[in-house]
């Protein structure tokens, strides 16, 4: 095993930085902590869905009834169940029912290609698939058993238990090798990220936001952070987000707790802050924030209400936080700190087998029970994003980030951009390389390159150049043949047809010189 060493002030501010332990129930799935708060609270408020409320028994006995569904068609303990259903009670109800079955489930959108649909199935092993659009699925998916999420209610909860270690959900992240990576989260992560949270107050009396797509690890934090403590879920009622209906929703069910991604954050700062003033706590992240909007949140929201969180997929939504305050905002985004590990997580900055002392740039790592136990494709895991050392003695294993950061001398720690293409938009991680892959794929292209722009708005989207081979390839067919291959998200908004790509002295593209001919901004 290989270990990490440094300096003494390397050293002791990783020491400082790493006190993070503190009890949670580590020792119990999430079914077994979901069913004793249930029993606790069974007239509270679990679920607010638009005009429907729904107490925690008949959530619990929803859940019973879709397990029991499950379990006659054949779902066993360990096995992957896709879930493709519309944010709604029945959604939620889905999820539990699937853990109550000792199973873990997969959140996809239906309208993905099929081809990454496959890629999903392929990589999970699911045989099941819970939907409530069941028309046309079994000609994309062929040999799937479908169901529907509705089932009688049923009391008496399943006697099997889970285990810490047993896989509670599978999310899927873009992948440099032209197919989604699946990324395995154990139970035991669940409960690290939602007890005795650092980044917000989470019990009871918390209402939280659903706003995430449930196949974004967001959702996780929005859907357990309430469940596991008896607090309310409030789904958002609509798939497409307005300001109108988010101020609402927000004030009419008493929100407590919020994460919008960057770019939902400027545009609600920018555009209607007051529905963000009666909510206690606002978290933010996902992509490189305008400090210009973070000024103006802090300041009509005082202090320490805004909090920058971090964390990939990998590490079960957040890794690290950090309140913000006026005093302490920094005058360059480049400065701004997205803070210190929260509660179970370890933090450690690397450069090559050295621990980086304050000020010097490394590789952010992480450890602890969030992390998930590696991916599930040999190809990825064989990639080494998830490794062995020792480090001050003890033996951590550590998930290598690939994002740049280095820690100040009060133990905060700086984003500073990522050491390959991964970006991030609407708090989507997205591999530059894996759009790039499909877009050479077409087999009108001849080359291409995509980067990152901004619209008029300061808002990021992806950009495309491409040389086609002949006069017959279109933008609009560039365009379409994407959509057979990724989802929405991953195609670019803009995609520009050139008689070449201009390069640099070393021969690689020569980003800046296309920086002119996008003229919705700067490419990065």
């Amino acid at each position: 095993m290989d270990r990490l060493t440094g300096g003494d002030v390397a050293l002791a501010v990783h020491r400082r930085i790493n006190r993070t332990a503190v009890p949670y129930p580590d020792d119990r799935g999430v079914k077994e902590l979901f069913e004793t708060v249930a029993a606790r609270l069974p007239e509270a408020t679990a679920l607010v869905h638009q005009d429907r409320l729904i107490t925690y028994r008949d959530l619990n006995r929803a859940a019973n009834g879709i397990a029991a569904a499950l379990r006659r068609r054949g779902v066993a303990p360990g096995a992957a169940v896709v879930v493709g259903i519309a944010r709604s009670p029945e959604l939620i109800a889905t999820i539990l029912g699937v853990l109550k079955c000792g199973g873990h489930y997969v959140p996809v959108d239906l309208t993905w290609p099929a081809e990454r649909l496959r890629s999903v199935l392929a990589q999970t092993g699911a045989a099941h698939l819970v939907t409530d659009t069941p028309d046309g699925v079994a000609g994309d998916l062929p040999g799937l058993d479908v169901l529907t999420p509705h089932a009688p209610p049923v009391e008496a909860d399943p006697v099997l238990r889970t285990r810490p270690d047993d896989l509670a959900y599978v999310n899927l992240t873009s992948g440099s090798t032209g197919r989604p990576k699946a990324v395995p989260i154990r139970h035991r992560s669940i409960a690290r990220l939602v007890f005795d949270a650092r980044y917000a107050a989470l019990g009871e009396r918390s209402r939280i936001l659903q706003l995430a797509p449930v196949y974004f690890d967001a959702a996780t934090f929005e859907i357990w952070g309430a469940l596991l403590h008896g607090g309310t879920c409030v789904l958002y009622p609509s798939r497409r987000i307005r300001l109108s209906e988010l101020k609402r929703t927000l004030a009419s069910h008493g929100v407590t707790v919020v994460f919008l991604t960057t770019a939902l954050f400027n545009t609600v700062v920018e555009e209607g802050p007051a529905a963000l003033d009666q909510v206690e706590t606002v978290l933010t992240g996902g992509e490189l924030h305008s400090m210009r909007h973070l000024r103006k949140a802090v300041a009509r929201y005082g202090p320490g209400k805004v909090v920058n969180v971090y964390g990939p997929t990998e590490c079960t939504t957040f890794a690290t936080y950090c309140p913000l305050d006026l005093d302490g905002l920094p005058e360059s985004v480049g400065d701004l700190p997205i803070g210190r590990p929260l509660q179970n997580t370890r933090l450690y900055v690397v450069d090559g087998d050295t621990l980086c002392p304050p000020g010097r740039t490394g590789e952010i790592c992480l450890a602890g029970p969030g992390l998930s136990p590696g991916y599930l494709d040999a190809r990825d895991a064989a990639r080494g994003n998830f490794t062995e050392y020792e480090i001050d003695g003890v033996r951590e294993r550590l998930y290598r980030t690939g994002d740049r950061g280095r820690l100040r001398a009060d133990g905060e720690v700086v984003f500073e951009g990522r050491l390959d293409d991964q970006v991030k938009i609407n708090g989507f991680r997205i591999e530059l390389s894996e759009v790039a892959h499909h877009l050479d794929r077409h087999p009108g292209v001849r080359f291409s390159h995509v980067a990152v722009g901004e619209n008029g708005a300061g808002e990021k989207r992806l950009i495309a150049f491409a040389v086609p081979r002949d006069d017959r390839c279109t933008v609009q067919e560039i365009t379409d043949f994407l959509g057979v291959h990724l989802p929405g998200y991953m195609i670019p908004k803009v995609i520009h047809l050139r008689d070449s790509l201009p390069l640099s002295g070393t021969g690689k593209v020569d980003r800046q010189a296309l920086v002119t001919e996008h003229i919705g901004g700067g490419v990065t």
